[in-house]
């Protein structure tokens, strides 16, 4: 094939993945549902996998305190291998089921927590073992994966199967399926902490702005956006407000300090727009 034709081949397959994913719509809302009861509980979701799937998994988990403000052991990510797995291939890690049910045993698991293995082949060892540790332990568990259930069973609580059918590539999971699992892992984690209040109509409104320059700079655009200010006075107003985009639209719609703002958004668990009325969809 010519680089055109490869590339217009695997662009075509990788069509196909948004379809594949919205089969399994009504089983991703169950899983979603469920680890908004476990973070509403004090609960955390707790990603296992290994290879692809197990970067995913700890990748989606690395980016919500940044991008949420969440404390790193809310949603955590386990890869069979250890570390060392991140950035290099841990060969036989994933067929010993021990070493994932001993991964969940670690991080004590209990009734609050959500398990969401990931597999996309639906056969690995290690995370089969995770399921079966988690379970024991009381927590509520789902499974991912890219083969029909009647092909590779599973005993989780919610069984997602995205069926993305063979790969460009024969094999390559990283490829289908390993964007299937991106696009499911990103709504569950998005879709979970939109129900929790942290994001105000389509604004990261609990992004961590004391991270670095650009996200400061977010910042002070969603309060420009929100209040109708200028950007001088909506970097002042968020500077004011400690760096925290909520307290900074609650203190403006409300005109009341700081310490008043915090109050105002803890009674009301941190929904910006309970606190300070619902305004028309963002088109």
């Amino acid at each position: 094939m010519s680089i055109g034709a490869a590339f217009d081949l695997i662009n075509s397959e990788d069509a196909t993945i948004p379809l594949a994913v919205a089969e399994a719509r009504s089983d991703i809302c169950r899983a979603i549902a469920l680890v908004v009861e476990a973070f509403r509980a004090g609960g955390r979701l707790i990603y296992v996998g290994a290879g692809t799937s197990g970067r995913l998994g700890v990748l989606d988990a690395t980016e919500c305190p940044p991008t949420f403000l969440t404390d790193p052991s809310m949603v955590q990510g386990v890869i069979a291998g250890g570390r060392d797995a991140m950035t290099r291939s841990v060969e036989g890690a994933e067929d010993r089921a021990g070493d994932g049910a001993g991964a969940v045993a670690a991080l004590e698991v209990t009734s609050r927590d959500v398990v969401f293995a990931i597999a996309t082949g639906g056969t690995t060892p290690f995370v089969h073992g995770a399921i079966a540790q988690a379970k024991e332990r009381g927590a509520k568990t789902v499974f991912f994966a890219c083969v029909p259930e009647d092909e590779c069973g599973d005993e989780a609580d919610v069984s997602i199967r995205v069926i993305t059918g063979a790969e460009a590539l024969t094999g390559s999971t990283r490829m289908k399926a390993g964007t299937a699992t991106k696009m499911v892992l990103n709504m569950v984690t998005t879709i979970g902490m939109v129900r929790l209040g942290k994001v105000h109509e389509n604004l990261m409104v609990d992004v961590n702005t004391a991270a670095n320059a650009k996200l400061f700079d977010r910042g002070v655009r969603m309060v420009q956006t929100v209040t109708g200010s200028s950007r001088e006075a909506a970097g002042a107003l968020l500077r004011e407000a400690g760096g925290r985009v909520k307290t900074a639209l609650v203190m403006h719609a409300r005109a009341v300090d700081r310490g008043a703002a915090e109050r105002l958004l803890a009674g009301f668990e941190g929904r910006v727009d309970q606190v300070i009325g619902v305004r028309e969809p963002m088109v």
